[in-house]
C-alpha cells in the first residue's frame, strides 16, 4: 500500500511539470495594430494557401501570391511557420486567402500569431487601403496601446489606440502631418465619425478626417 501511494504521488508530480512545463511554453503576445504590424514586417503580401508540408520540424505553407504591399520585387511561393501554437505557430487554411505580415529570417518568410496575418475577407475596406499608402506613410509614428484611461504621451510622434468601443483599429492610421502624429480616418460613415471624434477628445492630438 505505501508503494501503491508512493507511485500515485510520483506520477502527480509527473502531470504537474508536464503540465506547468507546457502553460510555460504558451504563447504570449502583445495586442499589435494593424499600421504596427505592416511596420514592423519585412514583407506584407496577400496570398492564397495552396499546400502544406513539414520541413525540419517547422511547417512550410506553399502560397501563392496575389499582391506585394512592401517587399523586395520578387514572388513568395511559401511561408513557414513553427510546428506548434505552444511556439507561436500559425495554423492556416487550405485554398484561403490572407493578409501576411511576414519576417524574414536566414532567408526564409516566417509567420507567427504574435503576427497579424488575418483572413484577407476579415479586413475592412479601409484597411485595405490603407495597405497600399497610408501605413506606409505613417511607419514614422509610434502607436501606443492603451487599456485604461488616462493614458498620458510626452511625444508628438505617437497616437493612443484603445482597442475597446472604437473603430481605431479597423479604420484608421497614424499618420505625422505638420510635425506631429494624428489618427487620420478612412471612409468613414457618419456614425463612426461623431464615435471616432469623441475618441480623439481622449487623447493629445486631434483625429484628423480625410
Amino acid at each position: 500500500l505505501k508503494w501503491s501511494v508512493s507511485s500515485c504521488f510520483i506520477t502527480l508530480v509527473v502531470l504537474f511539470l508536464w503540465r506547468f512545463d507546457e502553460i510555460a511554453e504558451a504563447c504570449t503576445c502583445m495586442i499589435v495594430h494593424p499600421q504596427q504590424a505592416f511596420c514592423n514586417a519585412d514583407i506584407v503580401i496577400r496570398a492564397k494557401v495552396v499546400g502544406v508540408e513539414v520541413v525540419s520540424g517547422n511547417t512550410k505553407y506553399d502560397v501563392q501570391q496575389i499582391k506585394m504591399f512592401k517587399g523586395p520585387d520578387r514572388v513568395i511561393h511559401a511561408i513557414f511557420t513553427t510546428h506548434s501554437s505552444a511556439w507561436c505557430g500559425v495554423t492556416l487554411e487550405i485554398n484561403k486567402e490572407y493578409l501576411f505580415t511576414v519576417a524574414l529570417e536566414t532567408g526564409r518568410m516566417y509567420v507567427t500569431l504574435c503576427g497579424y496575418n488575418p483572413p484577407w475577407e476579415d479586413l475592412s475596406a479601409a484597411q485595405k487601403n490603407s495597405l497600399t499608402h497610408r501605413y506606409q506613410s505613417g511607419c514614422d509614428c509610434k502607436i501606443i496601446h492603451c487599456t485604461s484611461l488616462p493614458c498620458p504621451i510626452s511625444t508628438t510622434d505617437a497616437c493612443l489606440w484603445m482597442d475597446w468601443g472604437t473603430n481605431n483599429g479597423q479604420n484608421l492610421a497614424c499618420i505625422k502631418s505638420d510635425g506631429s502624429c494624428a489618427w487620420k480616418g478612412v471612409g468613414l460613415n457618419a456614425e463612426d465619425t461623431f464615435q471616432l471624434q469623441a475618441f480623439s477628445c481622449t487623447t493629445r492630438y486631434p483625429l484628423s478626417l480625410p
